[in-house]
Parts: structure tokens; C-alpha cells; sequence
């Protein structure tokens, strides 16, 4: 079935990456990272850890022609980062976000059609990268009402759409459901949806609200865990989430949730 990831920068917080990374993988997790450029890669390639995620670029935005070439060229930096540390994906935004999580290219109201279409031709560059160094970027929805005010292309049905209208094994959704909820809801169906049109590099987790981890807010993941396996999901499931209080007791709820 699916493999379980946790997002090292939100649990063990008091311990560094590195230690972080190795704790995971003993406890059989596979590992995802954010901002590579933080952290000394040198290290970090010395755990045993299975790094299988990390942002993609380091600055950069779709739509602006300055911010495509920007994203494309760390995206390439972004490839070198990941290959150090044997990573298979590579996470991009709808536009470069800020240490608060705030876009540097804030929106408002709704994307224009010329940013849809500045949007496709960014993201099929980053794709053709993506092939050539035999690794996906995944391209991730957030919410706008909580986390990320002013991100265009947030929701995961515009999301969606852009890998959909890419059509390059390059290019995946990550599908975050902690985001989709706050900002759509009908997470199973749209899991059916996406995973059936084959657009998934992987699904994200963490409950609502509080952006903990499983068991701690509305969300039935358990229900979700069932769903994946009727579809026959095999890919990565990944605890985007902070520990509510013990980073052990979290991630076996987590574990606890997503196993059948």
C-alpha cells in the first residue's frame, strides 16, 4: 500500500534536523524537509534516513515573467539540493512564500486567465527539469482562509486543474488535505477524483483546526486510510503537522490512523 513520510521540521522540535531525520527513520518513516537551504545537506546525507520530499525552489512565482525565471533557476539549485540527499520530489507553491507563510506575490481576488496561462508555461519548464533529472515536483494546494491569505492557485481543484492542463510526468499534485479542508472540505471525493485521474505525487496530513496531527481535530482520517486503500493508492501519505504535546504519542496516531 501507501508509505507513511512525517515532515521533519514540525516534529522534535527541540533536537536538530539531523537528529530529527534519524528518528524518523527509526521509527519507519520516510522523511520530508522544507527550505533545503537551512540546513546543512552534508549532515543530513549522512543518516540513514529515506529523504523522499523537500521544497523545490527558493524564490520565485509563476505568473511574472522576472518570478518564472527566478523560480526556474533555483528550481535547478533545488535539483542539485535533492539529489545530494537521493530526494525523489520536489514541492512548489503558487507563489513563493515568505517565513510567515505569506506570498511574496500576494493576489487579489481570482487569478486572471493570462496568470492561468503564464502559470501552465511555467510549470511545463519545471516539468521537462523534473524529467531530465528523473525526479516529480509536486505542486501543492494550501488554504487562503487560514495559513496563506493571497496565494493564487490555492484551492486543490485549481491545483488540479494546472497539473492536469501540464500533462507531464514531471509535474504531480501534492494533495494536502489539511489545506483542501479548510478550503473545500469533501476531502474523499476529491481523493477519488484526483487519484483517479493519475495526477497524484502524493497526499498530505494534518487534522483541523490547529494543524496537528491525526485524532486531534474534525477530520475522519481513518476514513481516508480506507478510501486510499479501495483506490489502491501506493504512494506517500505525509504528516505535515505539528506534535499537539508529544512528538512520540503523535506520530503513532498518526501511524494509528493510516493503518488498516
Amino acid at each position: 500500500m501507501y508509505a507513511l513520510a512525517v515532515c521533519a521540521e514540525m516534529v522534535f522540535r527541540e533536537l536538530p534536523i539531523e537528529e530529527r531525520a534519524r528518528r524518523l527513520h527509526g521509527a519507519g518513516f520516510q522523511v520530508e524537509l522544507w527550505d533545503w537551504t537551512k540546513h546543512d545537506l552534508d549532515a543530513l546525507a549522512r543518516t540513514p534516513a529515506d529523504f523522499v520530499s523537500m521544497t523545490g525552489y527558493v524564490t520565485g512565482s509563476l505568473t511574472d515573467e522576472a518570478g518564472a525565471a527566478e523560480l526556474l533557476r533555483t528550481a535547478e539549485e533545488s535539483l542539485k539540493a535533492a539529489e545530494h540527499l537521493g530526494c525523489t520530489r520536489l514541492n512548489l507553491h503558487g507563489t513563493g512564500l515568505d517565513g510567515q507563510g505569506l506570498p511574496v506575490v500576494p493576489v487579489q481576488g481570482e487569478p486572471t486567465g493570462e496568470m492561468w496561462m503564464a502559470a501552465q508555461r511555467t510549470l511545463t519548464r519545471i516539468a521537462e527539469l523534473g524529467e531530465s533529472a528523473g525526479v516529480v515536483f509536486t505542486l501543492e494546494n494550501l488554504n487562503t482562509a487560514v495559513d496563506h491569505p493571497g496565494v493564487p492557485f490555492a484551492k486543490a481543484a485549481d491545483t488540479l486543474a494546472l497539473v492536469a492542463a501540464v500533462d507531464r510526468p514531471g509535474l504531480r499534485m501534492n494533495l494536502d488535505l489539511y489545506h483542501a479542508q479548510i478550503g473545500e472540505g469533501n476531502l474523499i471525493e476529491l481523493v477519488r477524483r484526483a487519484h483517479a485521474a493519475g495526477l497524484v505525487g502524493e497526499i498530505q496530513v494534518a487534522d483541523v483546526p490547529g494543524r496537528c496531527e491525526p485524532g486531534t481535530g474534525e477530520i475522519n482520517y481513518p476514513a481516508v486510510a480506507r478510501t486510499l486503500a479501495e483506490i489502491g493508492y501506493e504512494g506517500t501519505v505525509a504528516m505535515e503537522a505539528w506534535a499537539s504535546d508529544d512528538t512520540e504519542a503523535a506520530l503513532e496516531r498518526f501511524r494509528a490512523a493510516f493503518t488498516l
